[in-house]
């Protein structure tokens, strides 16, 4: 715990150093940037002594970094999983200052990635660096695993699981890529939502039509395509498809009283949000609708003209990016074939629907009374000063399901992001504070999982 006190300032100076990468995986333009940021991860990762490589795939390479280890060790081996990959910053007004030029205004760095999860897998990287560095002997083996197509659906890191699950197995898998309340409220993650992507576009006629001339003889594929898209969800917040909910499980009396340990009230959630009101589907908190509940959400609308002034038309097309979060026992594939049958059931005959399948994954449970997760909820409680909670997080990791299919491991999900953080968000940040007990986090880890298994 020295040696992290001792370098404080030399932790900030590196994190300053990564974020200041545009690895922005869901745009080509970042494709170079993407390969350096890698490179930056595994240089970073031999200089403290970890044994890095570089893996390429047909997207966007991983990062792979051992702690050195004897022949035949007979320590437990854990896998800790993040990724170096972010969202586009767009739109950049928005952001007080350059999203890649990480500014620190109080104990907060502001860059885009300094929370999705540039700062949080950094933070267990700087937890081993105070092991090797002290020569302290570590109690487990350790494989970090760190990918750069995370905010893209992680699209080939299956493929690399499959093809090195000798070099991966492990007993668990470290995650440090979700949230907690606040400082006083660490918080341990047993559910994530799933998700499933896809792109819906309504097509009119063959190209702009002049609105004075042809209004009022052909459909226009924009308002088609909202009256399609208002159908969807209904006035009581419910998803309007037919077999969307087959398969939800209700919350357990237990589960719906340590979401009411939440410390954030309604009012509090309302105005942090700047909303006027809040809506979600009844019968159900604010803190279940977001995570513990089936959603859908419009991510982007586009049609017809958006420069200065009017343009009088009928466009050509209109289409819409969706997303559906999805909850335990929910089937992706399932859901996927019901969602394209209604959209095909709702669209009229006077527009030709096309619809693109985008990323998915399941949703992902793991008992929170299980040896891996009590062993984390000392660790927190120890780290943090305070007693965690168990909470289910509204966003998805698709890859988890993925370890443990592959590698047959279950997932710890200590996650270091406040709830304004911003991810996904113009002025995104990450609470120094969170960073300091991170690493702290994951130096005491160790010995506790050390003892699991």
């Amino acid at each position: 715990m020295d040696y992290l006190a001792q370098n404080k300032s030399r932790f900030i100076d590196d994190l300053c150093q990564y974020v200041k990468f545009p690895s922005v995986s869901a745009q080509a333009s970042h494709r170079a940037d993407m390969t350096a940021c890698a490179k930056w991860l595994v240089a970073r990762c031999r200089r403290i002594g970890l044994e890095a490589r570089l893996c390429p795939t047909a997207g966007h390479p991983i990062v792979v970094a051992k702690t050195p280890r004897a022949r035949g060790s007979k320590k437990p081996p854990y896998l800790i999983y993040g990724h170096y990959d972010v969202q586009p910053a767009e739109p950049f007004k928005l952001w007080k200052s350059d999203p890649f030029k990480p500014r620190i205004e109080g104990r907060s760095l502001f860059a885009r990635g300094a929370s999705d999860n540039k700062g949080q897998n950094l933070a267990h990287l700087n937890a081993v660096e105070a092991y090797l560095k002290t020569n302290t002997e570590l109690p487990c083996d350790l494989t970090f695993l760190i990918e750069g197509e995370e905010e893209v659906g992680s699209r080939n890191l299956g493929g690399f699981l499959e093809a090195n699950r000798k070099e991966l197995a492990c007993k668990a898998v470290v995650i440090s890529d979700t949230g907690m309340p606040s400082l006083k409220f660490p918080a341990l993650t047993y559910a994530l939502r799933g998700i499933i992507s896809c792109e819906v576009t309504v097509h009119g006629p063959s190209r702009d039509l002049h609105s004075g001339i042809y209004g009022g003889t052909v459909d226009n594929p924009a308002m088609a395509l909202c009256q399609i898209l208002g159908q969807l969800r209904d006035k009581q917040g419910r998803v309007n498809i037919p077999g969307f909910y087959d398969g939800v499980a209700k919350l357990s009396a237990h589960e719906r009283k340590e979401a009411a340990r939440l410390p954030l009230s309604a009012v509090e959630y309302r105005k942090s949000l700047g909303v006027p009101q809040l809506f979600g589907e009844r019968g159900y908190t604010f803190g279940e609708q977001r995570s513990a509940r089936p959603t859908i959400e419009i991510n982007g609308l586009t049609s017809g003209y958006q420069g200065e002034g009017s343009k009088t038309i009928i466009p050509a097309l209109a289409s819409a990016k969706l997303t559906f979060r999805l909850v335990p026992n929910q089937d992706p594939a399932h859901v996927r074939k019901v969602i394209l049958k209604r959209l095909h059931q709702l669209c009229p005959p006077t527009v030709r629907l096309e619809v693109k399948a985008g990323h998915g994954g399941e949703a992902y449970l793991v008992s929170p009374t299980s040896p891996l997760a009590q062993a984390g909820l000392r660790t927190l409680k120890e780290a943090f000063g305070h007693e965690p909670i168990l909470m289910r997080e509204g966003g998805s990791i698709p890859i988890v399901t993925q370890f443990k299919k592959v590698l047959h491991a279950d997932s710890l999900l200590l996650g270091l992001a406040l709830p304004d953080d911003n991810a996904h968000s113009p002025n995104e940040k990450f609470s120094l504070d969170c960073y300091e007990k991170g690493m702290r986090m994951g130096a005491l880890l160790w010995p506790e999982l050390a003892r699991v298994y």
